[in-house]
């Protein structure tokens, strides 16, 4: 009898604490794998994010910079981890859209491989240049480059990426021939863009405000419905002749395919909580970016229709799959 009592006892105690173990998640840091270099707005906007979803979540989230190939070598990483709510990823347009559909090999399938959690922000592309470059506006610019086919480099976040696909698209349109160098992020790019190592980088533009800002860069196009509040003298990629390059960018977050619906509805909850935060929206809006949270659901149709987009326009432009 003491022996099925004690039993009975055990059985009930663990039904007990099964609840209480189903509902604690998280119940430890939080790994979010960046795929690429600290500095570049994907770094950025991680960093905004993760510190107010540490805060609603009462765990940390740590974020891990993977950069590589274009975000390649980071999102495979993550798509490999356990799929336990542990690991998160930045789901954007440059590493889950453009890079899978110009390499003629992935280690990943940007739609299979990932749960959609929520975007977290639209952000315009710019055209930045050295403040050295014998142009001033994008007229000059194309002028310039025609002018000396292959003289002028123009830097990227890696082969494959958004800022190199942007560079290749941007030649295409306009007629131009302009030498690739690809980093593991764009923070590098921009470093080596001050003392004009490089010439050109076709950037996000939260990596680029301060830059600006300070002068040690010169913008000569924004891709955005309209000029920007915080800089009204950069003209739109629309507005210079470009409408094929004016498109901005999405930021998101994922997590691994087959993380529990649970947990995903949570983290989506989580992401819409902070970005209804007057201090996130304005350490968002700050970066000229804007805060765009969606349902899971509307998140997986952005990234899967986007693919298809991309995969129109690589293939249009030509560009040789590397």
């Amino acid at each position: 009898m003491k022996r099925r009592a004690l039993m009975a006892l055990s059985l009930a105690c663990i039904a007990a604490a099964m609840p209480a173990h189903a509902t604690s998640y998280p119940d430890k840091p939080i790994k979010l794998i960046v795929p690429y270099a600290p500095g570049g707005t994907t770094d950025i906007l991680a960093r905004i994010i993760g510190t107010q979803l540490g805060a609603i979540l009462k765990q940390p989230l740590v974020v891990e910079n993977r950069a590589g190939a274009g975000g390649a070598v980071g999102s495979a990483y993550a798509s490999k981890q356990p799929a336990d709510g542990y690991t998160l990823v930045m789901v954007v347009e440059s590493s889950h859209a453009v890079n899978p559909n110009v390499y003629a090999k992935t280690a990943y399938d940007p739609v299979k491989d990932f749960a959609a959690i929520s975007n977290i922000a639209n952000v315009p592309n710019v055209l930045v240049v050295n403040p050295g470059f014998p142009a001033t506006d994008v007229p000059g610019l194309i002028k310039e480059l025609k002018a000396h086919p292959d003289k002028y480099a123009f830097g990227s976040s890696g082969n494959g990426g958004l800022s190199h696909i942007n560079g290749e698209l941007f030649a295409h349109v306009t007629g131009t021939k302009v030498l690739h160098v690809p980093y593991k992020g764009l923070g590098p790019a921009l470093a080596d863009l001050i003392p004009g190592q490089v010439n050109l980088v076709f950037d996000n533009i939260p990596s680029s405000v301060g830059l600006i800002q300070g002068g040690q860069i010169r913008p000569l196009a924004v891709a955005a419905k309209q000029r920007l509040k915080n800089f009204p003298q950069i003209p739109t990629y629309a507005e210079v002749g470009l409408p094929a390059m004016n498109n901005p960018s999405w930021f998101g977050l994922g997590a691994p395919a087959g993380t529990p619906p649970k947990i995903l509805d949570q983290l989506n909850a989580a992401v819409r909580q902070a970005l209804a935060d007057p201090a996130v929206i304005a350490a968002i809006e700050k970066q000229s970016a804007i805060p765009s949270p969606m349902s899971r659901a509307d998140f997986g149709k952005l990234v899967a229709s986007e693919n298809e987009r991309w995969k129109k326009i690589i293939k249009d432009i030509g560009f040789e799959k590397l």
